[in-house]
C-alpha cells in the first residue's frame, strides 16, 4: 500500500523543486534510499546535488532507514561557507 510521506526542503533542494514541501507516494517498509530514488525520478536536478542529507524526525538518517507516514523527513543540501 502507498502512503503519503511528507518531506521538507530546505536550501538548494527547495530552490530546484520549488516548494518547501512534499508529499511522496512510497509503499510500506520504503527506505530512505527509495525516498531519494523516487526524489530523483521526480526531480531530476537533486540527482546532480552531492552530499544530500537526509534528516527523519530530527536525526540524520543511513540509506537503509525505514520510514513511516508519521516521521518528519527533511533534506538537508550541502552547506557552503566561507
Amino acid at each position: 500500500m502507498n502512503n503519503p510521506h511528507n518531506v521538507l526542503l530546505f536550501g538548494i533542494t527547495r530552490d530546484l523543486v520549488g516548494q518547501n514541501r512534499l508529499a511522496v507516494q512510497l509503499p510500506d517498509n520504503s527506505r530512505v534510499a527509495d525516498l531519494m530514488t523516487v526524489l530523483h525520478q521526480q526531480y531530476p536536478t537533486l540527482a546532480g546535488i552531492q552530499s544530500i542529507l537526509v534528516a527523519v524526525n530530527s536525526e540524520y538518517a543511513d540509506a537503509d532507514q525505514i520510514l513511516s507516514p508519521t516521521d518528519e523527513i527533511a533534506l538537508i543540501p550541502p552547506v557552503s561557507g566561507g
